[in-house]
């Protein structure tokens, strides 16, 4: 029996489609941007990208800089706002939601930390998991207090963004993830502390997105679009696109800027954009879930199982990564270019989305999932 009554798992059954299909979805965009982040002995550029030169590795690079860097986090981050909201709604009481939020969030966090010690330092679960302590003292706020909040906090995440990634073009050392350019394995795994430890000033921008989460969770906007929604997928994804387009034009050569100004100024409306466009994503996909209704054919079913597994699926991710990437292993990241990393990120997230629906069809649950269930749900 679980020991907080009143609160439990939810049901297969209690599932909606719109998060898990967008998870799914959406971790196809974080493999692509956490392969980028492997690349390196090559000249870095604007956000830590190496320099490209031939056509096709410039326009990939821009694309992928313009559509997902800086945009998957922030929309993962308001599925876990609207998660918690969900997990809140099946409380007993307060105190009794606030204790299992609380206990899933410092879980999170430790997994995070042995996540990044063994292998990315730039995990995302730890930050979530601070995230999430934050929300819990804020499961009480109005609406507007929440909205406030967010909006008040892009100036942070502005001024944290333009001065962060105020990297010139051409720069010949790594200024952030050391660890992957690093070929002694001892040496690249002391400093993975550090770097997750900085991790979250690059991340800033979930806050906001997580706040917007708990607001649009509140009201079931995922489960039941309105026009805010409708409107959220168009506008979202466009001022994305505008927002993250001068930063991939300059990273890839496109467009030169030498103006140190300039180039913060593109970081800050690239970092901020982001959000909307994390947002937008979400709105859009929930949108695509609503046409589809209980009309789920395979793909979908897959990509349903993968975001229902996203945790084991990302984890997934970044061990394909370390096997192939850094110079501390085989060590190809030191020879792709931008397309080809591409490929080989779209490639590892469809493996994880077949052996996510492998699981589905076995009944079995994601190994992270079951073990972050078991220490959140402690069974007496």
């Amino acid at each position: 029996m679980v020991t907080t009554l009143g609160l439990r798992p939810v049901r297969q059954s209690e599932r909606q489609l719109a998060p898990d299909l967008a998870r799914g979805i959406m971790l196809a965009l974080i493999a692509v941007a956490n392969s980028a982040i492997y690349l390196y002995g090559r000249p870095y550029g604007i956000r830590q990208h190496v320099i490209e030169h031939d056509l096709l590795n410039r326009v990939t690079a821009t694309l992928s800089m313009t559509l997902v860097d800086g945009r998957a986090y922030p929309m993962f981050a308001a599925l876990f706002g609207y998660g918690m909201v969900q997990i809140w709604n099946r409380r007993r009481d307060d105190a009794e939601g606030r204790r299992v939020l609380r206990r899933r969030s410092r879980w999170l966090l430790a997994f995070g930390a042995v996540h990044a010690v063994l292998l990315f330092s730039g995990d995302v679960l730890g930050v979530y998991g601070l995230l999430g302590l934050a929300i819990v003292r804020l499961m009480r706020v109005r609406d507007r207090t929440l909205l406030i909040l967010a909006g008040v906090w892009l100036v942070p995440v502005a001024l944290l963004s333009a001065l962060a990634y105020n990297t010139p073009q051409g720069t010949e050392q790594r200024t952030i993830f050391w660890s992957l350019a690093i070929e002694d394995p001892l040496t690249a795994m002391a400093l993975r502390p550090i770097e997750w430890v900085m991790t979250p000033v690059g991340m800033t921008g979930v806050v906001t997105a997580g706040l917007v989460g708990v607001w649009a969770g509140r009201r079931e906007l995922l489960a039941v679009p309105d026009r805010l929604v409708r409107r959220a997928a168009v506008w979202g994804p466009l001022a994305g696109t505008l927002g993250g387009l001068p930063v991939g034009l300059t990273a890839t050569g496109f467009l030169t800027v030498d103006d140190p100004v300039t180039v913060m100024a593109f970081n800050a409306v690239h970092t901020v954009s982001g959000i909307a466009a994390g947002l937008g994503y979400a709105a859009l996909i929930s949108l695509i879930a609503r046409r589809i209704g209980a009309r789920r054919g395979r793909l979908v079913t897959a990509l349903s199982a993968c975001g229902q597994r996203s945790m084991t699926s990302y984890l997934l991710q970044s061990v394909v990564f370390v096997t192939l990437l850094p110079p501390y292993t085989i060590g190809l990241g030191g020879s792709l270019g931008s397309a080809a990393t591409v490929a080989l990120a779209l490639g590892t997230w469809a493996a994880t989305v077949a052996a996510a629906e492998f699981m589905r069809r076995t009944g079995a649950r994601g190994p992270a999932e079951t073990l972050l269930r078991r220490l959140t749900y402690p069974r007496g």
